[in-house]
């Protein structure tokens, strides 16, 4: 059974976190499997669990079958700083594996000074299921994908309010959609007002990116032989890969509420030096800052605001790939099945300690906390 499908985007395709984020396919969860395992039983971690690896075979398939231009490169590592980080990395490679993922590879330090010319790291785990694309290319081709199926896409079209109806019937300053479902997938752009009750289970984080001007062929494959992306394992990590025109793309840091900082590039670049320092003097073309939504379990958040009225959000910094998850699981549910979308759903969802104005403060003064612990290695 098909649908008429109808997306209102509020400003442009791609403007918020599709299009801004570092375009890494990192697999699973912010919240890891053993956690999860803890926190919700082992039933709710099995069926999480077969699905934590998914978003990225959705996203491999939609830019082989939509023939997306997006420079897809496949693998993934994450860098250890310290032995304690590579026994975790090793503890995350057992539990992966106990749900069938086997693609992984743990490297010690050797290796990885093979695969990152950085001297930071003890070790890594390669996940050759994860890769790097060019996000807002992505997010335009699958936009394309959707016209091209039939569906109709409304840039600049903000929401203004829903009403809870059957049919829904959805506003915007210069019209309506008359529904029989709606899905709300605001994320960190959605705002307060518009559905207030998601406002107080997740707080918009702003991330920081820059890129440098083209490296010639010869330094950028100095820099990552094999063109992986990485991250390392710190609480406020940093990212980096290269990009499909040989720039060196590196973000980190944190702001809580979502607030700009005044210079990305100040921020960022001790950062970059400190793992590249060959790179001392490279020119930063281009600087942004983008938006991811957090939510205090570090678990996505699906649900249902009523009816026929659902809601994705609270990626927690893994939206690349749990978003596509997320699409499908949707999908799955307005066919009449509606399993694994409520193997979501039925997770608590918290709302954050001392409501909206204060948890800003509160969270980071959990992430200075948490900072410290990267400083002193443990």
């Amino acid at each position: 059974m098909g649908y008429d499908v109808v997306v209102l985007e509020g400003a442009r395709i791609g403007f918020g976190a599709s299009g801004r984020n570092g375009g890494q396919l990192v697999n699973s969860y912010s919240r890891d499997i053993d956690v999860i395992e803890k926190n919700y039983g082992p039933d709710a971690a099995k069926m999480l669990g077969s699905m934590m690896f998914e978003g990225g075979d959705i996203i491999r398939e939609r830019i082989q079958r939509y023939q997306i231009q997006c420079d897809y490169r496949p693998g993934g590592l994450f860098v250890a700083m310290n032995h304690k980080q590579l026994e975790t990395l090793e503890e995350q490679k057992a539990n992966w594996e106990r749900y069938g993922n086997t693609q992984l590879e743990l490297l010690d330090r050797e290796a990885i000074r093979r695969e990152v010319d950085s001297d930071r790291y003890v070790g890594a785990l390669l996940d050759h299921s994860g890769g790097h694309i060019h996000p807002l290319n992505l997010a335009i081709g699958e936009a394309d994908a959707i016209r091209l199926n039939g569906g109709r896409v409304y840039e600049q079209s903000p929401v203004t309010r829903i009403q809870h109806s059957s049919p829904a019937v959805v506003s915007t300053a210069r019209g309506q959609v008359t529904a029989r479902y709606v899905i709300v997938a605001g994320n960190a752009y959605l705002g307060d007002k518009l559905e207030p009750e998601l406002a107080k289970r997740s707080m918009p984080c702003g991330t920081q990116v820059v890129t440098t001007a083209p490296l010639s062929e010869e330094i950028a494959r100095s820099l990552i032989p094999k063109n992986y992306c990485v991250e390392d394992c710190n609480y406020l990590l940093d990212y980096y890969r290269l990009t499909g025109d040989n720039r060196l793309l590196y973000g980190g840091g944190v702001v809580y509420g979502a607030r700009d900082p005044d210079d990305v590039e100040r921020l960022i670049m001790p950062k970059l030096l400190k793992t590249f320092p060959q790179l001392q003097g490279v020119k930063i073309d281009y600087r942004w800052t983008g938006n991811f939504l957090l939510t205090l379990s570090r678990m996505p958040q699906f649900g249902r605001l009523d009816n026929n009225i659902y809601y994705m959000q609270g990626y927690s910094g893994h939206g690349v790939t749990c978003t596509h998850l997320a699409g499908r699981l949707i999908s799955e549910l307005l066919r009449g099945d509606a399993e694994r979308f409520d193997a979501f759903a039925k997770l608590p969802h918290y709302p954050f300690p001392g409501g909206r104005s204060l948890r800003i403060p509160f969270t980071a003064m959990g992430a200075a906390y948490y900072s410290l612990r990267d400083r002193l290695g443990v």
